[in-house]
């Protein structure tokens, strides 16, 4: 029999692959996305954005299925505004890990997100600034020790060329075993909670929903989205992506992020389904 589109539950990764910092979502990807949905298709996004960030990109798409947020540390309802699982980091071992990074790492960008994703600016500079702009992030800036309970991920954020010495530094120190360090970006690295990632929400958000994972498809380009791309029943990759992902893939988009990719793919999807 045919799959119908209310078959298929389609995980999109954000930056890169459903829109760029600066240029934001292609209007063809919001097109073809309200069409797939329209028509019975279920469609929702695994990133590391919070649910504020969110929010303000997506602007009147509406999601089908709740959210992967904060890299799989907050399962995000955005029809009921409600956060139906929220994984924390280890406070006493993030706050070790943190402060032996700037010892070493002076100028380094930190951010804390907290409880449903809210944005503590710790150590600004021009990456942490350029992140809530381009993203639409409110934030508080405070210390360290006045950061609310409730973290679910650590942001470092600076040059590519920090980020790649502090990632191979992070691998020589020990801070506990209750986070992971996770880069998500040139510019970027994570802290995260032990076993938590977008794979572990998607089988936490599959076992919610009553849904095999072999209904999922995830689409994503960059390293981080490997894991989920692997835990799906199909993966896609866009042709921006290196070429590891490309290779880990089941198939792999004409189209860049900046060209449509994700229209690319709902609409053969639409195509096949309807034909």
């Amino acid at each position: 029999m045919k799959p119908t589109l209310r078959d298929y539950l389609v995980f999109c990764d954000m930056d890169n692959t459903l829109l760029t910092a600066k240029e934001g979502i292609p209007s063809c990807n919001r097109t073809v996305i309200k069409l797939f949905t329209e028509l019975g298709g279920r469609f929702t996004v695994a990133t590391g954005r919070p649910p504020e960030s969110i929010r303000a990109a997506l602007g009147d798409i509406k999601l089908s299925l709740p959210a992967i947020s904060c890299n799989g540390s907050l399962l995000y309802d955005f029809s009921t505004n409600t956060v139906l699982r929220r994984a924390t980091l280890d406070r006493d071992q993030a706050t070790l890990a943190i402060q032996d990074v700037v010892r070493q790492f002076p100028r380094i960008g930190v951010e804390v997100m907290a409880h449903a994703g809210e944005m503590f600016v710790v150590q600004a500079n021009e990456y942490t600034h350029a992140h809530q702009v381009d993203e639409k992030i409110p934030s508080v800036a405070c210390p360290l020790d006045s950061v609310p309970d409730g973290w679910v991920k650590v942001v470092f954020a600076s040059d590519p060329e920090t980020i790649r010495k502090l990632s191979q530094y992070t691998k020589t120190r020990y801070y506990g075993r209750e986070n992971y360090f996770l880069v998500t970006n040139s510019i970027y690295l994570e802290i995260m909670p032990a076993g938590v990632g977008k794979a572990s929400g998607l089988r936490d958000l599959c076992t919610l929903l009553g849904e095999p994972l072999q209904k999922t498809i995830v689409i994503g380009d960059y390293y981080n989205d490997l894991e989920i791309m692997q835990a799906a029943g199909h993966s896609v990759a866009v042709a921006n992506a290196p070429a590891e992902v490309k290779t880990a893939a089941d198939e792999v988009t004409t189209c860049t992020c900046s060209d449509g990719a994700v229209g690319e793919y709902l609409y053969r999807l639409i195509d096949q389904a309807l034909s």
